[in-house]
Formats: C-alpha cells, structure tokens, sequence
C-alpha cells in the first residue's frame, strides 16, 4: 500500500495548527484518503486526529487552537465517556447531600435519557452540534417540558466534569445567546396560563367545597383542606407542617421545613419559601378543635398519619382531597392514557377530582390577587410573593401576572374615557 500526504500549516498566536491530507493505493480494493490533524498538546505530546473531511479537520484545529491557548484542553486519551461522567456527577450530587428526590430526578434523565442517545460519546468529542442533535432526537417522543429539564441536566453533568479537568468545555453553555433568547421565546409561545375553573376553582366551586366538608372532622380532612384553601401551602409543607410552627393565638403559622415524596421532613423548597402566612378566624377555631383530636406524632405534625409518622402524599390525596372533591361534585371523567374513558366492573364510567392540591395554592394565589369587590384581598404583587414562597417577584408574575387588575378596567376606563369626551 503506498501513501502519499499533502499539508497545510495554519499558525494563529504560536499556535501551530497541522492539517494533512493521508491518500493511499490498496493492492486490493479502491483507494482511500483522510485528513489528518496534529497537535501538541500542553505537556509535549504530539496528538493526531482524523477526519474524512478537509473542513472536519480546520473545524477541530480551531476548537483545539482556542482550548490550548486558554490552557482548557483535553485529549481523548484523558477524557472520559458521558454515561461516565454522569456517575461521577450523580456521585457528587449524593456527596453534597441533595435530596433523595432530586437525586432520583437526576438519576432518570441520565438513564432514560441521555445515556441511551449520548451516553458512548466521549465528553472531548462532544460539540454543540451534536447537542443540538441529541435534543432533536429527544424531541421525537418527549415533551418540550422534558427536553429542556434534560438539557439542563446535561449542563450540569458537564460543568461537574469541567472542574474534574475531564472536558475542556461545557458545550450545553456553550450554545449561543441569540439561540437561548429563540428557546426562551419557544417556552414563552408553549407556556400555558392558568385559567380560572380549569387549573384551579372559581369562589362558587371553593364555597362548595367547603360545604360539602361537613362538621365531622375525626381524621382531619376538614382541617387539612381548609388549611390548603385558606394557606396556599404546598403539600409537602402541609404535611411537615408542626404544631409548634403553628401560632393560634397570633393567627399566624410559619412554614420551616416539609416532608419529600419518601416522607422524610427536611428543609423547604428554597430559602424563601420559609415564610409566615396569616390565618383567617375561621380556619384558626377549625384548628383549634382539630388539636385536641389529633392523633399524638412524635414529629409534632399537624396532620399525622393514624400512627402519627408522616402522612403520605398517596394517603393524604387517597383520604382527604378525593373524598372531599366527589361529595363536592368537583369531578372529571376518568380517562386512560390514550383518551379512551375509564370503567368500572359495570361498565359504567369513572370520575375522578377535577382538582388536585396544587390547584388549591393556586386558588389562593387568585384570592390574594382578586380585587375587594370580588371576595378577593386585593394584595401587591410583593406581597403575593411572600405569601406563596416564591423565590422571586419574577416566578409570581410569570404564574400570576395575568390574574392582576390592570388598573383600567371598568368604571376606572369610563371615567377616565369621560374626562376627555366632551359631550354637547
């Protein structure tokens, strides 16, 4: 076999760049030719990479030229493969103490994502190019909702391997800011307002709700649900919610910490969402009562299970928020997967609660934010705010923006059209 090469030096700031293209004759079979492309790299050593094409080979050249003179480069002798750095990542996210939940959040895009598209790719041959592929290919059968959340794993499975000295550069953050500002306003166009009756109960259906919780409050469901309504907590503060945080006589209670999807208490959601949140007289005679009857927890919890450990989301759904929903008649058809109505051994067709808890916290979002004059506490955005947990004024304008008075609706638009129409 005889070979025969043609080079091309391209020389940017002592950074000698090597472009060759490799041709050769076989005895048997046609000829074959590839670009090769050298290097050196920090500690000396010569470096070769191959290419089938002319503007394969530049394209690496440039990207190493530009690592090398930031002193970021990495071969792939020294790299390592996605689906292993994202053990090492998932590692460190135990090692700092994130939340089994989270962890597990991490550990199913890693497993049903990404390692199944990208996972034998070595971090050094990974490109934005390719990054952009791997979302189009996840975007085949995942949601837009899904895709973003794994990209962002991504970013961070890479920039963990960045600070191990495993990849010269996070190629997820890499991508361009006019890209980011197309996706941002892509989210924006997909992002679904919520709507009142839809997503959350309109006042009739809450004074309903209400109603059909009834005097009996034996197992505390009235108690819980009418914390929900007139809180605006989340599920998991409600149920790591204690009595000690719980100020009856200031009609007050603070939210300090939650319970994760395994039942473990722990700290809240963000920093943030530690917050006092005032009580309505009503719901503070309701849990009053509900203290004498609660069942004894060792955890001081409000809202216990029967042998006072942590209730269950599953449990806490299944015996407070359900019931209550169908004797409300807040209830929807109850449908497969495929669209196709659920039945029961009659054939008959299944209901189920038109609203889950989180529908509840938005109810108490619109009640915050709905004017004097339709039952609603008319609150500034900042306070709203404060009252939901929100890590900032951006996530509340973001969810509740719409739901805010304009300020010129109604008799504030007449008034203000009549002060400049003369009428003769």
């Amino acid at each position: 076999m005889l070979a025969v090469f043609s080079s091309q030096l391209i020389t940017r700031k002592d950074i000698v760049v090597s472009v060759r293209k490799r041709t050769w004759t076989n005895h048997k079979g046609p000829d074959g030719e590839a670009w090769i492309a050298t290097y050196t790299d920090h500690d000396g050593k010569r470096r070769i990479r191959s290419f089938e094409k002319k503007q394969e080979a530049v394209a690496f050249h440039a990207s190493v030229s530009t690592e090398l003179r930031s002193g970021i480069h990495v071969p792939d002798s020294q790299s390592v493969t996605v689906a292993e750095a994202g053990k090492l990542w998932l590692t460190h996210c135990e090692a700092i103490g994130l939340e089994r939940s989270t962890l597990d959040y991490y550990s199913q895009h890693l497993t049903r994502h990404i390692i199944p598209l990208i996972g034998a790719v070595k971090l050094s041959r990974l490109t934005v190019p390719m990054v952009r592929g791997f979302e189009d290919k996840l975007r085949e059968d995942r949601s837009p909702a899904m895709v973003r959340k794994v990209r962002i794993s991504l970013g961070a499975l890479l920039s963990d391997a960045q600070e191990r000295g495993l990849v010269g550069q996070n190629v997820v953050h890499a991508r361009t800011r006019s890209r980011r500002s197309k996706d941002a306003r892509a989210a924006a166009r997909q992002q679904h307002k919520i709507q009142a009756g839809i997503d959350y109960p309109v006042p009739p259906e809450v004074r309903t709700l209400i109603a059909a919780l009834g005097t009996d409050d034996r197992n505390g469901a009235r108690a819980v649900m009418m914390t929900a309504i007139f809180t605006g907590l989340r599920i998991s503060e409600l149920r790591g919610l204690r009595w000690e945080d719980v100020d009856l006589k200031r009609a007050e209670l603070h939210v300090r910490q939650r319970a994760d999807r395994y039942d473990a208490i722990g700290m809240t959601k963000t920093g943030t969402s530690q917050r006092t949140v005032p009580l309505p007289p009503t719901l503070v005679s309701l849990l009053r009562a509900w203290k004498l009857a609660c069942p004894h927890s060792k955890l001081g919890l409000v809202f216990p299970a029967a042998d006072g450990e942590t209730y269950s989301y599953v449990n806490i759904t299944r015996h407070a928020l359900v019931p209550a929903m169908l004797a409300a008649g807040l209830t929807v058809p109850a449908l497969h997967k495929d669209g196709t109505p659920k039945l029961d051994p009659n054939g008959r067709p299944l209901r189920e609660a038109k609203y889950g808890w989180h529908a509840l916290r938005h109810f108490y979002a619109s009640w915050c934010i709905n004017r004097h004059e339709d039952g609603g506490l008319e609150l500034p955005a900042k306070l709203v705010q404060a009252r939901m947990g929100h890590a900032s004024i951006t996530v509340t304008m973001d969810v509740y923006g719409h739901l805010f008075p304009s300020g010129d609706d109604g008799a504030e638009l007449a008034a203000a059209e009549k002060a400049l129409i003369v009428v003769g």
